[in-house]
């Protein structure tokens, strides 16, 4: 199954806009992504949208994070269970409504968490372009839009994937001679 219809005018859709280049998307002016939210709201995307500024620590992240997108109980409140838990929210186990075309998670303000935080930052980043290419594999669209007050903020490339060995040879020994 296909993300996108390639029968459509896929230039003036949005979400394969934002999606074409990267699943994390930087935003500096406020009405510019009130604009895109807007558009992908109007096409039937679930919005989460969080407050970053007012995180200054990765517990508060976390809280924010765990409550917005309802994990469970256990969610142990650290990067490593952030990364499971977003698994569970591709496969729509909680977090992402089905009936909705996509989901879009917006951090606003993501410069000040950067700022406290910036290696958690860096790395939540990271995790959610994962996800969101896990997502594209099983037909489903994962964006995250990331709201700055400050227009020189950057980060190193998120999404990044290991060149590695075949299901069959990944272990060593199955790759040197009997």
């Amino acid at each position: 199954m296909a993300a996108f219809d390639p029968e459509t005018d896929l230039a003036q859709d949005h979400a394969f806009r934002l999606l074409a280049n990267t699943p994390v998307t930087l935003f500096r002016r406020p009405e510019v992504l009130d604009e895109t939210i807007g558009w992908l709201g109007a096409h039937g995307y679930q919005i989460t949208r969080l407050n970053a500024a007012s995180w200054s620590t990765e517990r508060d992240l976390h809280r924010e994070v765990a409550a917005a997108l309802e994990f469970p109980d256990y969610y142990g409140h650290n990067l490593d269970a952030l990364n499971d838990c977003m698994r569970d929210v591709v496969s729509q186990a909680y977090g992402w409504q089905p009936d909705a075309a996509g989901l879009v998670l917006v951090f606003v303000g993501y410069d000040t968490f950067a700022g406290h935080c910036p290696r958690a930052a860096q790395v939540v980043l990271d995790i959610m372009a994962g996800h969101s290419r896990g997502a594209a594999l099983i037909g489903r669209r994962l964006m995250c839009l990331v709201q700055s007050d400050d227009p020189d903020l950057r980060f190193e490339p998120v999404g990044a994937t290991p060149v590695a060995w075949n299901d069959a040879e990944w272990l060593d020994a199955a790759r040197r001679p009997s």
